[in-house]
């Protein structure tokens, strides 16, 4: 593949963070005087950042229709939200099967890491140092970094900029249909993961140049390109 960048999404690629994230949604539902939700509900909502988390959860589903909710309704709710998650330790977050030991592989075999994830930044670092990442990744970008996130091509961009790759020379890793598109949007090979988090849809509809079903196949797909 001659490539020499890797740009990892996060929540539903390396770490499965579902259950504090529904611990800080149901916490915000309780103080909004409304009725918490299955942790199997809140899966399903994960993965376009917190401000589409906390309007699903005010709506009870998936899709939000536009006018639905009062923006201030909203800016209230995600306060309350970002309170909640602060407060939560963290230890229901794990990293996924043979992540921690595949990161370092693909490091040692000469690959630059990249992390970017629509996760609000102030709340990845303290993950990063949890499992022991905050050295792994050259550049860490969250949804709010910049003005524009995932789908839009322009976190992958500034990625490739920062660390002077080309997007050819770079691919987006990630488990949801927002990580393969912003790779295609930035003219990029994707590799899809199939276990994280995408509302129901096979990641493989979406044309990823390849998909794996576990991480360990993809660090051995890497390897051996």
């Amino acid at each position: 593949m001659d490539k020499q960048l890797l740009i990892f999404d996060f929540d539903g690629t390396l770490i499965d963070s579902v259950p504090d994230l529904a611990d800080a949604t149901n916490a915000m539902l309780t103080t909004l005087g409304k009725t918490p939700y299955p942790l199997n509900s809140i899966r399903n909502w994960v993965g376009n950042g917190s401000r589409m988390l906390v309007e699903r959860a005010l709506v009870g589903k998936i899709e939000v229709l536009e006018g639905e909710l009062a923006k201030e309704a909203v800016d209230h709710a995600e306060q309350v939200f970002f309170d909640a998650y602060k407060n939560i330790s963290g230890s229901k977050t794990v990293a996924y099967p043979d992540v921690d030991s595949g990161l370092r592989k693909l490091q040692a075999a000469g690959y630059e890491l990249a992390l970017v994830t629509n996760k609000p930044i102030r709340f990845v670092p303290k993950i990063l140092q949890a499992f022991g990442w905050q050295d792994i990744f050259s550049e860490v970008l969250g949804g709010d970094s910049l003005s524009s996130k995932k789908p839009d091509p322009a976190p992958l961009l500034h990625v490739c900029e920062t660390l002077n790759v080309t997007p050819k020379q770079a691919v987006m890793i990630g488990d949801s249909r927002n990580d393969i598109l912003a790779g295609q949007n930035a003219n990029m090979d994707t590799l899809a993961l199939s276990y994280g988090y995408n509302y129901g849809q096979d990641i493989r509809e979406l044309n990823p140049t390849a998909a794996f079903d576990d991480f360990s196949a993809l660090v051995d797909y890497l390897l051996k390109s």
